[in-house]
């Protein structure tokens, strides 16, 4: 197949590049300055290319070829900076629904290509048809607990917008919302999959590893099963 992922060096975005890469897929990395990156480069069957995933027409230009798209948009890049994204996504909580639409549009011309869109966990139900960004004082103790600043709540429910923006649209879309808890760890490739509610442990605890969401992303690039849906993975 060919893949492209935009946010490809973020924390999640490169590690779906280095599994799409694995299983012998070709790339199309995208990122708003890959200059560095691309001269560095030494792997095969990937390129990269700079792209700014608020421009539709920009982004409907590099869609020929692709059977997906997988965004892994952040404001700034959470893998080298972290404090930085965070500090970014509550300044502009808004941009999440504003790159969702700029995705949406931009797939008007190429109505074929799946996206896949990596959103928060904040959009998942703390409990049947409660949401957990509308409920504030459990998002705030889900925010401490994962040692985020309850300011950050507002990137939450800026997510959670982006989802309502994918759920208007009829294009071939899939939105994946990560487990409360993500982090660099280890690839089991042993994990459960959920839809709507965050999926939890023998302890209570919604987690992942980065590299094992990596994989769920790619098996469903690979064998699409939530198509116009919201999935979810956890331990």
């Amino acid at each position: 197949m060919r893949i492209g992922v935009i946010g490809a060096t973020g924390t999640i975005g490169s590690r779906v590049v280095a599994e799409a890469l694995a299983r012998g897929h070709d790339i199309r990395a995208f990122g708003r300055d890959t200059t560095g990156t691309a001269a560095a480069e030494t792997r095969e069957n990937i390129t990269w290319t700079s792209l700014d995933v608020l421009d539709p027409e920009g982004i409907a230009a590099v869609l020929p070829g692709l059977d997906v798209l997988i965004s892994a948009f952040q404001p700034g890049n959470a893998a080298r900076d972290l404090a930085d994204t965070i500090e970014r996504s509550i300044a502009d909580a808004g941009v999440y629904a504003t790159a969702a639409r700029a995705l949406l549009k931009a797939l008007e011309t190429h109505p074929r290509t799946r996206l896949i869109v990596i959103g928060g966990a904040g959009s998942l139900e703390s409990e049947p048809g409660v949401v957990l960004a509308d409920a504030e004082e459990r998002l705030h103790e889900t925010l401490d607990s994962v040692g985020l600043p309850r300011a950050y709540a507002a990137a939450v429910r800026g997510h959670r917008d982006a989802l309502n923006v994918l759920r208007t649209s009829n294009r071939r879309w899939t939105y994946f919302s990560p487990a409360e808890d993500i982090a660099p760890g280890e690839r089991t490739g042993r994990f459960r999959i959920g839809e709507d509610q965050p999926v939890r442990d023998a302890e209570g605890r919604s987690r992942v590893s980065a590299e094992d969401a990596a994989v769920a992303l790619v098996d469903e690039a690979e064998l699409p099963r939530f198509v116009q849906r919201r999935f979810t993975i956890g331990y």
